[in-house]
């Protein structure tokens, strides 16, 4: 019997029509675009506003400042996952790129922001004359710089720890370097790069006022935003404008943790490697509205089936005969003598012309208090990285082995991990001049404030994606105590502690700068370290001696990660995967 097209057409309609579903997601999309278009539209006026439009403690002008940097921290966050993605596979895929990239990543995540702003600030302003866009785009790229570094040594450490059964089944199933990257790589690392780009998010808010409110030498740029928000209110003592800004990240950090994060945590748990299902999933009520909609899930059902086709796209497969490898073997050999070879030059190269510069105006005592200044915060970053993985490592097992608990606790870990300790500067000053404390002691805590969770955040993933199975296994055993932690769950969430203690500890050192140097109205306490001495040459704009800061603090970076953080990230590599 032939089909009637009316009735065939009635019923598409139906399946497109709207449900009870849609009409809460629809005005939450449109909603969405809607913000995004008035950022955007703000992030292209011309500079004339920034200087005609002061910055106000009103508390009713919070949401449009709330809603300018969270999409400034938004445009960030992207700009890190595609750089995750390029970065992080070329360190992971090659050993020789690895041996340059790996050790400059140490090094950037670790040079604080304001040493960044002071060579960037001139060149967006200059890539964008006249408009707000070169404003804005020094302030992401600020805040780039606080969120890309951890979410690329997730990744990284992922790419290096990939179950050996998994990589034989992707192998056995041929597939392309392509499919391999989107259907086994990138989906083994989404659980613990998930919680790192919530960290991100949350990290951003401590470079916030430093990224929103510039100063370099004579050049003052300050940005619509809560950043400048609070650096206004501290610069006033105003306590109460203090209190409205926290209440505006309170609101911030749950909408967007219920929009954005939770689902993604939702939908990144199928990911989870373990062949016993979990008793319990992480839920997302977000998640689960969008899945019933009707007219939603058909109007992206186009871009889902493009998304399918790019991911089964083959690529060409190159086959090397046996024969030709071992004969290659030398050529091999040989390229990796002239890479090294090259490396040595490139470095000593470098280390010429930052000599050379730096030599023309400054003498061997300004190298020698460098020296000595960084070995005072490589002491304070030590201990305090000391302190929290024995404080969060505990804490971090216990909420990730707990989707429940996990589900209540992640908002109130977000707002901590969020808040920027520069709120508690000003407390911070008060106590120590008020109890004549030592700077140089009491000031360190400030240093690990907003980079302690990353050790958290890390733990809680790698304990949340850690195999059922084992635990079940485990428990069949009677292994309790010291002995469950020892060949239980210490080895299980050893790569994950260990990304987290480096980004930790680069996060330690950048926050160093604004850690050791702090003011309450005019009044300021410092404390000897290479954080304070950029902070005080940037404020100068004496740019010989912030090379020579930046130049030290690489050092000191690279030669603690080389001799602790190195080895134990190839010992997680090589002997603690989940095979």
């Amino acid at each position: 019997m032939r089909e009637n097209p009316y009735l065939s057409a009635v019923s598409q309609l139906r399946t497109l029509a709207p449900n009870r579903w849609d009409i809460v997601a629809i005005p939450l999309i449109f909603g969405v675009v809607f913000a995004l278009v008035i950022g955007i539209r703000q992030m292209a006026a011309p500079v004339a506003v920034l200087q005609s439009t002061a910055i106000t403690l009103d508390p009713w002008s919070l949401p449009e400042y709330a809603l300018r940097t969270v999409l400034r921290m938004l445009a960030a966050l992207a700009a890190s996952l595609v750089f995750t993605f390029l970065y992080g596979t070329l360190a992971g895929k090659s050993r020789r790129l690895a041996i340059v990239l790996i050790p400059l990543l140490d090094v950037l995540q670790s040079v604080p922001v304001l040493g960044y702003l002071s060579f960037t600030v001139t060149f967006f302003l200059g890539l964008f004359p006249n408009s707000v866009a070169g404003a804005e785009c020094a302030a992401i790229f600020a805040i780039f710089t606080s969120q890309a570094w951890n979410m690329t040594f997730s990744f990284y450490q992922s790419l290096v720890t990939v179950p050996h059964d998994l990589d034989e089944a992707a192998r056995a199933f041929r597939f392309s370097i392509w499919q391999r990257f989107w259907r086994l790589e990138v989906p083994f690392a989404m659980p613990g790069l998930v919680w790192n780009m919530m960290m991100s998010m949350s990290g951003g808010w401590f470079f916030v006022v430093a990224s929103e409110a510039i100063t370099v030498g004579d050049e003052h740029i300050t940005l619509p935003g809560i950043g400048a928000y609070v650096a206004l209110a501290i610069e006033h003592k105003d306590l109460t404008a203090v209190g409205w800004a926290i209440l505006a990240m309170i609101v911030v950090i749950v909408l967007y943790d219920q929009l954005m994060f939770r689902p993604l945590v939702a939908w990144a748990d199928k990911f989870r490697f373990e062949n016993v299902a979990g008793q319990l999933a992480p839920e997302s009520w977000l998640l689960d509205l969008l899945q019933r909609t009707r007219f939603v899930h058909a109007a992206t059902a186009p871009v889902g089936r493009a998304m399918s086709f790019l991911l089964r796209l083959p690529n060409a497969q190159f086959r090397v005969p046996i024969g030709v490898l071992a004969r290659l073997a030398p050529s091999s050999r040989l390229v990796d003598i002239v890479w090294y070879a090259l490396i040595a030059l490139g470095a000593m190269w470098t280390l010429r012309e930052v000599a050379a510069y730096v030599s023309a105006t400054l003498s061997w005592s300004d190298l020698l208090t460098a020296l000595r200044l960084g070995t005072y915060t490589m002491i304070r970053v030590a201990v305090l990285i000391a302190i929290a993985t024995a404080i969060w490592v505990p804490i971090g097992v216990a909420i990730g082995l707990r989707p429940r608990l996990a589900e209540k606790v992640q908002p109130l870990a977000q707002f901590l991990a969020a808040f920027p300790a520069n709120l508690l500067f000003p407390v911070a000053v008060v106590v120590i001049v008020h109890y004549g404390l030592n700077p140089s002691i009491w000031l360190a805590p400030l240093m690990i404030l907003g980079t302690q969770w990353y050790i958290l955040f890390n733990v809680i993933a790698g304990a949340s994606t850690f195999p059922t199975d084992f635990t079940e296994a485990a428990n069949s055993f009677r292994i309790t105590g010291l002995l469950w932690w020892r060949k239980v769950m210490l080895p299980g969430i050893f790569p994950f502690y260990v990304t987290g203690a480096i980004t930790a500890s680069g996060g330690a050192w950048n926050a160093s700068i604004v850690a050791e140097v702090v003011s309450w109205g005019d009044t300021k306490l410092t404390a000897p370290g290479l954080g304070a001495y950029i902070a005080q040459m940037t404020e100068a704009a004496d740019f010989p001696r912030i090379v020579l800061g930046i130049a030290v603090m690489s050092m000191f970076v690279i030669l603690f990660n080389r001799l602790l953080w190195r080895p134990l990230y190839a010992y997680a590599a090589r002997r603690l995967r989940l095979d």
